[in-house]
C-alpha cells in the first residue's frame, strides 16, 4: 500500500478516515487531489488491488477506523459487494466525458468509449448530433475489458477513452489511451465521501447522545422477552410498578400492569408510539416497540414518559445537533472602496449590524451583496453563532421546502431516517442569509411569511411546531415592486422583509473606486496564477490606463466583471509583462477598448459625468415613455430598483 506524506500528518486524529483504491493514472490523480483535504480529512490511496485491497482495508478499520471507500469501476463494484462501508465511486459527469472525447477526437477520428457497466446513451446522442464516429463498448470483468480492447483495435480504433485498467491494455496493443476520469470527476467523489463520512460520524454523536440522555431520564422502561417476561426494568419503572427489580423480573407484564401490556406488540409486530394510558393517579405517555434481532421478532420494549419530558428531551436533541458556527470570511471593514456611495453603504450596513431586525439588500449581479450580509453578521451579537447562506433560486421548489424547514421521518421517499433539520434550525441563534428572496416560488413566501411572523418552523412531515431564534437577511437583484404587481412576490412578505432595506451602488456608481478595486483583484489573481511580482506594477499601469479610457463602459456585471477581467490578464501575459504591449491588453479587453476615451488625450474630463448622466437620464425616459409611464415594467426593462429610478429622475430634473 502507498500512503500520501503529505496528508496524514496534517490531518487530526478526529478527522474523518478515506481510503482511496486507484491504480497508475487514477492513483496520480488522488495524490495530486488528496492534499487539498489535509485539514478536512484524512486520505489514504491504497495501490492494491481486489482481494489484496479488502485485506489491507480490513486491517485497516481494524487498527484505526475507516469511514469511506473511494473507488472506481470494477474495483468500486468488487468492494461494495464485499464490504459493509459505504463506497463512494468515481463517476463521470456529461461535461467531463465530452472533454475526454474532444480531448481523443483531436488525436485521431477513430475513437472508442469503454465504461464499466452499460454504455452511455447521451455519448450515442453526441455522436448522432455532431456526425461523430465513436465506437461503445462496456465490460463487467478484466477479461471483458480485455476483449473489448483487442476487438476496438482489430476494428481499426486508434484511441480509446477509458478507465485506466482498459487503458494499460490499449496501450499494450498499441492504441493511445486518453482517461476517462479527470481532476474535477476524482474531486467530487472526495467531496462525496468526505460529507458521508461527516454525516456517519455526525449521526453516531447524536445516537450516543440520545443514550446518555436516556440513562439520565426519571422515564420508566421495561423490556421483555417474547413471551412478555419482564428481562430488564430500570429504577423509575420499578417505583412507578411499585415492585422491586427481584419481584418483576421473570413476571408477565400484563399480569402485573394490564394498562403496559405488550401482547398486541409481541403478537402483531406492530409499533405503537404516544399512546395516552391512565395508571392510577398519572397521565402517562406510553410507546411500545418490538425487538427484532437479524430478523427474528425477540420480544417488546415499553416505555412511560411524562409529557413535559418528551418536549424537554426533544429541545435538547434539537439544540445538541445544531452544526457548529459558520465563519465569516468577509467584515465591513474588507470592503473596498471610498468612494461615497460605499461610505455610505459601509456605515448603513453598520448601524443595521447593532439591532435585530430582518435586512434587505437590494443591488445588481456582482455587487457584493452576500459580503454585505457576512460584515452585517460578523458586526452583530450573534457573530460567534451561525452564518447560514442558501442561494433561492438555484434549488427547485420541493427541494428548498426541505433544505428550508426540514423534514421528519417518512416525509417523503427517498427521506433519512431520522429526519433532517432545515437551514432555519442550522442557523438557530445566528443569521440566515437567503439570496435571490425574489426568485423564491410563491408558494413557499407564504411558508416563509409564517417563520418570520411567529419565529417557529414547521418541517415537512411534521406536525409541531419548533422555535427558532434566527435573524434573516435577505438580497435580490430584482425589482420586488414589480415582482409584487405581476403576482409573483407576496405584498405582505415584503413588508416583512423590507424593514431595514440596504441598497448597493453598481460599479458605474462608484466609478472612483476603480483603481483599489482593480488593484486588489489583479493582485489576488497574479497571486492565483503565480506571475511573479515584478509583473504587477507594469500590468496594473496599463489595466488602469485601459481602465481611464473606458470612463463610458456600463460594468453591467459590475465588481464580479472587473474580477473576470483581471483574472483573464493574470492568466494570460505570463511573467514576463515588463515589455507589455498596449495592444495586447486591448486584445484581452475588448469590451473595455469598445467603449473608448471619453475624452481626447490631455482634454478635459469634467464633462464625463454630465454626459455619462444625461445618457442615462434619455435612457430611462425612452423607457418609460415606451412603458406609458408604468415604473414598475420600466424598472423590470431597466434592471434597477425604484429608488435607483426616483433618484435618476429627480437629479434629471
Amino acid at each position: 500500500m502507498s500512503v500520501n506524506p503529505a496528508v496524514t500528518p496534517a490531518a487530526p486524529d478526529s478527522a474523518p478516515r478515506i481510503l482511496a483504491i486507484g491504480f497508475l493514472r487514477l492513483k496520480q490523480l488522488l495524490y495530486e487531489l488528496a492534499p487539498e483535504y489535509a485539514l478536512r480529512a484524512r486520505v489514504d490511496v491504497v495501490d492494491r488491488g481486489f482481494d489484496e485491497a479488502l485485506a489491507e482495508i480490513e486491517s485497516r478499520r481494524a487498527s484505526e477506523g475507516v469511514d469511506v471507500l473511494v473507488a472506481a469501476g470494477l474495483h468500486g463494484d468488487f468492494l461494495r459487494s464485499r464490504t459493509d462501508l459505504p463506497v463512494v465511486m468515481v463517476k463521470v459527469g456529461g461535461f467531463g466525458l465530452m472533454l475526454a472525447l474532444a480531448h481523443a477526437r483531436s488525436l485521431s477520428s477513430r475513437i472508442a468509449l469503454v465504461s464499466f457497466g452499460t454504455e452511455r446513451d447521451e455519448v450515442e446522442q453526441f455522436s448522432r448530433g455532431f456526425g461523430l464516429d465513436i465506437e461503445q463498448r462496456s465490460y463487467r470483468s478484466e477479461t471483458d475489458a480485455a476483449a473489448c480492447v483487442r476487438e476496438l483495435r482489430d476494428a481499426g480504433i486508434e484511441v480509446v477513452v477509458a478507465p485506466g485498467m482498459v487503458l494499460d491494455h490499449a496501450e499494450k496493443l498499441g492504441m493511445r489511451g486518453v482517461l476517462l476520469y479527470s481532476h474535477d470527476a476524482v474531486r467530487a467523489a472526495l467531496d462525496d465521501a468526505v460529507e458521508i463520512a461527516r454525516a456517519a460520524r455526525i449521526a453516531a454523536a447524536k445516537r450516543e447522545r440520545l443514550n446518555t440522555i436516556l440513562e439520565q431520564l426519571r422515564d420508566g422502561v421495561v423490556a421483555v422477552d417474547e413471551a412478555e417476561r419482564i428481562e430488564a426494568v430500570n429504577p423509575p419503572m420499578q417505583r412507578l410498578l411499585g415492585r422491586t427489580r427481584q419481584q418483576l423480573l421473570g413476571r408477565v407484564l400484563g399480569d402485573v400492569a394490564p394498562e403496559f401490556t405488550l401482547a398486541r406488540t409481541l403478537r402483531d409486530g406492530v409499533e405503537q408510539a404516544e399512546d395516552i394510558v391512565r395508571f392510577g393517579a398519572q397521565t402517562l405517555v406510553i410507546s411500545r416497540t418490538p425487538i427484532v434481532e437479524r430478523g427474528v421478532r425477540t420480544g417488546a420494549v415499553l416505555s412511560c414518559q411524562d409529557p413535559a419530558a418528551i418536549q424537554r428531551v426533544d429541545r435538547s436533541l434539537r439544540a445538541r445537533a445544531r452544526p457548529a458556527p459558520t465563519v465569516t470570511r468577509w467584515r465591513l471593514s474588507d470592503l473596498i472602496g471610498d468612494s461615497a456611495a460605499m461610505r455610505r453603504a459601509r456605515e448603513q450596513a453598520g448601524r443595521f449590524a447593532r439591532g435585530e431586525a430582518t435586512v434587505l439588500i437590494e443591488g445588481e449581479s456582482g455587487t457584493g451583496k452576500e459580503l454585505f450580509a457576512q460584515g452585517i453578521h460578523a458586526a452583530s451579537r450573534r457573530r460567534a453563532q451561525p452564518f447560514v447562506a442558501i442561494n433561492c433560486a438555484a434549488f427547485p421548489e420541493s427541494l428548498l421546502e426541505s433544505e428550508l424547514f426540514g423534514y421528519e421521518e417518512g416525509a417523503f421517499t427517498g427521506a433519512r431516517k431520522a429526519g433532517k433539520p432545515g437551514l432555519f434550525e442550522a442557523a438557530h441563534t445566528g443569521t440566515l442569509f437567503l439570496d435571490e428572496i425574489g426568485d423564491m416560488p410563491v408558494s413557499l413566501q407564504t411558508r416563509l411569511l409564517r417563520v418570520l411572523q411567529e419565529r417557529e418552523i414547521l418541517r415537512v412531515g411534521a406536525t409541531e411546531p419548533t422555535p427558532v431564534d434566527v435573524r434573516v437577511v435577505a438580497a435580490t437583484h430584482r425589482d420586488l415592486a414589480s415582482r409584487i404587481e405581476a403576482g409573483l412576490f407576496r405584498r405582505d412578505l415584503y413588508y416583512r422583509l423590507n424593514i431595514l432595506r440596504l441598497e448597493l451602488p453598481s460599479l458605474r456608481e462608484r466609478r472612483e473606486d476603480l483603481p483599489a478595486l482593480a488593484s486588489h483583484l489583479l493582485d489576488k489573481a497574479l497571486a492565483r496564477a503565480g506571475t511573479p511580482a515584478s509583473a504587477r506594477e507594469p500590468l496594473l499601469r496599463g489595466l488602469l490606463r485601459l481602465l481611464g479610457e473606458a470612463g463610458d463602459y456600463a460594468w453591467p456585471g459590475n465588481v464580479r466583471e472587473l474580477e473576470n477581467l483581471c483574472e483573464r490578464v493574470a492568466g494570460a501575459v505570463g511573467d514576463d509583462a515588463q515589455g507589455l504591449d498596449p495592444r495586447l491588453l486591448r486584445e484581452l479587453l475588448p469590451e473595455l477598448a469598445r467603449a473608448g476615451p471619453t475624452a481626447a488625450p490631455g482634454g478635459p474630463a469634467a464633462p464625463l459625468a454630465r454626459r455619462r448622466a444625461q445618457s442615462e437620464l434619455e435612457l430611462i425616459r425612452r423607457v418609460l415613455d415606451e412603458c406609458a409611464g408604468n415604473q414598475a415594467q420600466a424598472c423590470a426593462r431597466l434592471g434597477i430598483s425604484r429608488s435607483t429610478l426616483w433618484r435618476r429622475l429627480r437629479a434629471g430634473a
